[in-house]
């Protein structure tokens, strides 16, 4: 622990540094530089690196040691924000009373750094546990991982475990099961006509929509986990026309590969069948992240996490959530799987968000000596 004590002013240039480039999941060109400064860093490990190189969104990385033959760890930690261009101008990254302050300085420029200084502190202990490990650095998790989930699919299938580095909750525990969820659009189709002069002869896709959107909404089901939302809608031209276009944009949770199915399928149904006669409906989306349920493997995993915490003073609890990542994709595949690995943080995708800076040194041994013993090099 002591090598992270003496790096924790390092720490915070890096995450001062990578806080204040902006790197929206659909800024390239800062996730890009963000990526640029990471992979300098690991080079200094004499690690391998992989450029999965895109070209609407940022690159996804993939770095493992050079000796490093079947890998049985995937580290994955994503690179983007939820905010746009100009944020971090706004925001700069600021401390104030023992917390850091800026546009994705938990979520997860933070966790970033944690991850890169976990691989430092096993580099300069020597510890075989790092040929034992391949990292993925993604682009665009925030909007769902259309370019990496294939790829994070891919090495999960050559692993046992994965951590994956999202920031601990506010409360300091880490993530043990997430919901699962989607996303859907409507493209409702009518016939436009005058309000004043002709109104029989339109079709309005504005009403459809309406109906669909209460249809929709009441598959919500609370008790059980399941939130169905219509969250934005569009339509119209004018306001005395007969609007002959609409679209909805519909949220799914979930809870679990049951309830998956279940609601795709009312989904369709629902928007099979028109209620406004002369309408007709578009379906696009499905659910994109499966649930990560806390079964056997994870639980498993989980008491390793709350052991190797245990054995230098630090009670890890766990938690369950309704925000997804891409620890589904691991887990849905049968790996052992466990988030919310980095430090501490809180108020998440607002301008609030923080990183409790004492919380860095800690969760980066937890990270660390996790691997190790997962490797079986460590106590």
């Amino acid at each position: 622990m002591d090598y992270l004590r003496r790096n924790l002013e390092p720490m915070l240039e890096l995450i001062e540094k990578l806080v204040n480039i902006d790197s929206g999941s659909t800024c390239k060109t800062g996730v890009d530089k963000i990526g640029e400064i990471l992979i300098n860093e690991y080079k200094q490990m004499d690690l391998s690196i992989e450029i999965k190189e895109n070209e609407e969104f940022g690159n996804n990385i993939v770095i493992k040691h050079k000796e490093a033959l079947k890998p049985e760890i995937l580290l994955i930690a994503h690179m983007d924000t939820v905010f746009p261009i100009g944020t971090a101008a706004e925001r700069p990254f600021t401390i104030k009373d023992g917390l850091a302050f800026g546009p994705g300085v938990a979520d997860m420029k933070a966790s970033q750094v944690t991850l890169l200084y976990a691989m430092k502190y096993l580099y300069e202990k020597n510890d075989a546990a790092l040929k034992n490990v391949i990292i993925i650095l993604n682009s665009d998790e925030e909007i769902g991982s259309p370019t990496s989930r294939e790829l994070i699919e891919e090495i999960s299938k050559e692993v046992k475990y994965a951590l994956v580095m999202e920031p601990a909750r506010k409360d300091g525990s880490i993530v043990s099961s997430r919901r699962g969820g989607g996303r859907y659009t409507l493209h409702v189709h009518g016939r436009s006509a005058h309000s004043g002069v002709a109104p029989e002869e339109g079709r309005s896709a504005i009403e459809e929509l309406a109906y669909k959107t209460i249809k929709l909404n009441h598959l919500t089901d609370h008790e059980q986990g399941i939130s169905v939302s219509v969250g934005i809608v569009e339509g119209g031209d004018a306001v005395n026309m007969i609007p002959d276009s609409a679209t909805g944009y519909v949220d799914v949770r979930v809870e679990s590969d049951e309830q998956s199915l279940e609601i795709a399928k009312q989904i369709e149904t629902i928007c099979s069948v028109p209620d406004v006669p002369g309408t007709t409906i578009d379906l696009e989306g499905g659910i994109t992240r499966p649930p990560m349920e806390l079964d056997d493997k994870n639980q498993k995993l989980l008491e390793i996490v709350k052991e190797v915490g245990n054995s230098f003073g630090l009670k890890v609890t766990d938690s369950h959530t309704g925000g997804g990542s891409d620890a589904s994709f691991p887990s849905h595949l049968g790996v052992a799987t466990i988030d919310g690995v980095g430090p501490i943080g809180g108020k998440l995708h607002n301008e609030g968000e923080y990183l409790e800076i004492d919380s860095l040194t800690e969760r980066c041994f937890l990270l660390a000596e996790t691997v190790s013993r997962l490797s079986g090099t460590g106590g």
